[in-house]
């Protein structure tokens, strides 16, 4: 099947409000800018988001927020963002905050088909609350629930025709647990090869576990933080 799509728009198209959405990327790394961009032209709303951060401001999900498009974030990191911190404030938008390694694990079971799992990450802190706790080895360990969503935008290097994907370096990060854990998936490419183009030892993420593949050019590539030391004397 050639799940490719001419645009981004045309793969977001479906996206309804209200939908649970995974975003993938970690920071500025591997986020898929284009698909991003073209959920922000569609202007769905009331959105359930799920993502390692909250990218930076103008930037990939902030965009989203700026737009009015996000009713609920789950993730774990989101310091970068001074309109995400507003918006908390003000109480505009529902925050769950997990720490990180939780929060790969809860979205690999999604995709692993296992409901729940306990882990000993956040007993003793506000994480806890309200979740049960069992010993094991004389350890407490918390019950963490799967999660999953309706659709998953997740960015790669190279994909061919028939959805099976390639990361490079640390843009694989989040967007292979979220190709899995999503009822959808729309992968973003830089590069679109043709089927048995990829070596199958090559590829990470088999096509199985993907719907609809759009190829991105001119990406930006960010990075957050850039510091350059000035000339010794």
């Amino acid at each position: 099947m050639n799940k490719l799509r001419m645009t981004a728009d045309a793969a977001v198209s479906d996206i309804p409000d209200g939908a649970s959405v995974m975003l993938g990327g970690f920071g500025l790394c591997g986020v898929p800018e284009a698909l991003i961009e073209a959920l922000v032209r569609k202007g769905a709303r009331n959105l359930r988001t799920i993502s390692n951060n909250m990218g930076v401001d103008g930037y990939g999900m902030g965009r989203m927020l700026e737009a009015g498009m996000i009713a609920s974030h789950i993730g774990s990191y989101v310091g970068e963002n001074k309109l995400l911190e507003e918006m908390l404030i003000e109480g505009k938008i529902d925050l769950t905050l997990v720490p990180q390694g939780t929060l790969a694990e809860r979205i690999r079971a999604g995709g692993a088909g296992i409901p729940a799992f306990y882990t000993p990450a956040g007993v003793g802190t506000v994480v806890a609350e309200g979740k049960e706790i069992r010993t094991f080895e004389g350890r407490p360990h918390l019950l963490e629930h799967a999660l999953k969503a309706d659709f998953a935008l997740i960015k790669a290097w190279k994909g061919d025709r028939l959805g099976n994907l390639v990361y490079r370096k640390t843009a694989r990060n989040f967007n292979p647990m979220m190709a899995a854990a999503a009822r959808i998936t729309i992968a973003e490419v830089e590069q679109l090869a043709e089927p048995g183009a990829i070596d199958p030892d090559h590829v990470h993420t088999p096509g199985i576990y993907v719907q609809r593949l759009v190829v991105a050019s001119g990406c930006e590539k960010r990075i957050e933080r850039r510091t350059v030391r000035g000339a010794e004397a």
